[in-house]
C-alpha cells in the first residue's frame, strides 16, 4: 500500500529497508498532469529493486522550474494521486528544484530519470556517482509530458474560442 511519507519517516524506513537487504530504488519529478509517460517511467523504476519511493516538487519549486502558471494541480493532490499507482510504494515530497537533498538523505540504490537526461546533463549527477548511486535513465515516450499536455490544451481552447467569434 502506498504512503506519503515525510523525510524523517522515509529516513527512518529507509534504516530498516537496508538492514533487510531490499533494494530501494527512487524517482523524482513535478508530476504536473499525470500522463502515460510517467506510468511507463513509474513502472520501469519499480522493476529496479524491491521498493520504489517517488520524490515530489512542492509547488514552489514546480513554479520555479515550469513558471508562475505551474503547477496546475496541488502538491496534495499530486502526492495523492501518485500514491495510489500500484508501483509506487510511496511518495515524498521535497522543497529544492533538484532531488540532490532526497538523494543525500536516503541514499537510495538506484536512482531512476526519464531519458530526457543524460549524465552530463543531470544535475544530481555528481552527488549520485559520489554516493555509489546506480543511475537509469528510462527512454521518454514521444511527445507525452505535462507542458505539452498544456500547451495542446490551450491551442485547442483557443481554437474553440476563436471559432465562436
Amino acid at each position: 500500500m502506498s504512503r506519503i511519507l515525510s523525510l524523517q519517516a522515509a529516513i527512518e524506513e529507509r534504516s530498516a529497508l537496508r538492514r533487510a537487504g531490499r533494494t530501494l530504488v527512487l524517482t523524482n519529478g513535478c508530476f504536473d498532469l499525470l500522463h502515460v509517460g510517467h506510468v511507463r517511467s513509474l513502472w520501469a523504476a519499480a522493476r529496479e529493486g524491491d521498493v520504489l519511493w517517488v520524490g515530489v516538487n512542492d509547488d514552489a519549486s514546480v513554479r520555479l522550474l515550469k513558471g508562475a502558471d505551474r503547477p496546475l494541480v496541488p502538491w496534495e493532490e499530486r502526492a495523492e494521486v501518485l500514491a495510489a499507482l500500484r508501483p509506487v510504494d510511496a511518495v515524498i515530497g521535497f522543497s529544492e528544484v533538484t532531488a540532490a537533498h532526497l538523494l543525500a538523505a536516503l541514499e537510495p540504490d538506484v536512482y531512476v530519470k526519464g531519458g530526457d537526461y543524460t549524465p552530463k546533463t543531470l544535475p544530481e549527477m555528481p552527488l549520485v556517482r559520489a554516493l555509489g548511486i546506480r543511475l537509469v535513465l528510462v527512454p521518454p515516450v514521444p511527445n507525452r509530458s505535462s507542458s505539452r499536455l498544456l500547451e495542446l490544451a490551450r491551442s485547442r481552447a483557443h481554437r474553440a474560442v476563436s471559432c465562436e467569434k
